[in-house]
């Protein structure tokens, strides 16, 4: 049996940017799969199902917390600052952690979610990452009861649905495997957000997995797809498969193009195109299809028409940290900033040096 600490709880690395306000109770620690070459986020941790006491004493944990701030006490906790947080947020969202939450077993999964409904009742929405085969190996049957004991959105890093780039970037899926799980997460009446990495197949596969990914989306229909650009760097497995010339890392541009070959070709009713993290070139690019895919299809176009050097300058902001707006640039105290910025560039790397430049720029948020 294990003891309740009522003033410790655990949390993983991680979360979607989507749940920064939520509370985060970790099922399990690391990733079940552990092999893609994109990823090391769980690199060093051997992967674990934690026992569903210790989960439950970490739910009562932050319980006493919670009410411990609301009656006004001191809360002395090094994990207070995750539950003061999740309340200066409403203190109504739960996210389950780590890598694949859902691999524990259903009735495990089940005696968690009711435990947390009944010590958290104010909570409305609870999500979780997976990965695409744990969902195709479980029942819509236990995913419905998930979803009746609160589980409202599910989480997927699918990446890609090309065949060919999956197998590359060892991801331990197909594309069929992406519809089977997908589909079933679906049918059970829970929110699906699906993630794509842009740029991830390099010049030699950007055309089937732009294709190929929008064609597994359209059998899935998930409510979400996300965007998340790929970012290269010497510390990822990934970066044999572009040193070595294997694959020829895409430019910012490129990557652009690719978006906009693979939203072309999307034909989901109701799915909502987000790009809400900072390795995204054009964090404008949200909108509801098929009733804003022209609106999403503009944005891009006014970027691809605009002069090489506005390009630049654009790009320099965003890597930056100063922009998410092609409108932004118009704002005089940012455009000054980065005219600075590019001409440093200019200066270091040359004038056709903007993309190495930018590449350095963005590997900080590897």
């Amino acid at each position: 049996m294990v003891a309740i600490d009522m003033n410790s709880f655990e949390t993983g690395p991680i979360r979607p940017p989507s749940e920064a306000g939520s509370y985060l109770l970790r099922l399990t620690r690391g990733c079940p799969w552990n092999k893609c070459k994109f990823c090391r986020t769980y690199r060093r941790l051997a992967f674990e199902i934690r026992d569903v006491a210790e989960v439950v004493s970490d739910i009562d944990a932050m319980a006493v917390i919670r009410d411990d701030i609301k009656s006004g006490k001191p809360a002395l906790d090094q994990n207070s600052w995750l539950v003061e947080n999740a309340l200066r947020s409403g203190g109504t969202t739960a996210f389950l952690q780590d890598g694949d939450s859902l691999a524990m077993k259903p009735d495990a999964v089940r005696h968690i979610l009711g435990h947390l409904h009944k010590r958290f009742p104010e909570i409305t929405r609870i999500t979780s990452y997976a990965r695409s085969r744990t969902m195709a190996s479980r029942s819509v049957e236990d995913l419905t009861s998930y979803r009746e004991l609160g589980l409202t959105r599910i989480h997927i890093g699918m990446e890609s649905g090309h065949d060919p780039l999956l197998e590359i970037i060892k991801k331990g899926a197909t594309g069929d495997v992406h519809i089977r799980g997908g589909r079933r997460v679906v049918e059970a009446g829970i929110e699906l957000s699906e993630y794509i990495m842009p740029g991830l197949g390099g010049h030699e596969l950007s055309k089937g997995h732009a294709l190929d990914s929008a064609r597994v989306l359209n059998q899935i229909s998930p409510d979400f797809i996300r965007l998340r650009t790929v970012c290269l760097g010497p510390k990822l497995p990934l970066w044999e498969e572009f040193s070595s010339g294997k694959l020829t890392r895409l430019s910012d541009i490129e990557i652009v193009k690719e978006i906009r070959t693979f939203i072309a070709a999307l034909d989901v009713d109701g799915a909502k195109i987000v790009s809400d993290h900072i390795l995204n070139l054009l964090g404008e690019l949200e909108g509801r299809l098929p009733t804003e895919k022209e609106k999403l299809l503009g944005i891009i176009d006014s970027f691809l028409s605009l002069p090489k050097t506005e390009q630049e300058l654009f790009q320099v902001a965003r890597r930056a940290g100063m922009l998410e707006k092609l409108s932004d640039l118009d704002h005089q105290g940012i455009r000054a900033k980065a005219e600075k910025v590019l001409a440093e560039i200019y200066r270091h790397y040359g004038k056709d040096g903007v993309d190495e430049a930018t590449q350095e720029m963005m590997g900080r948020y590897l």
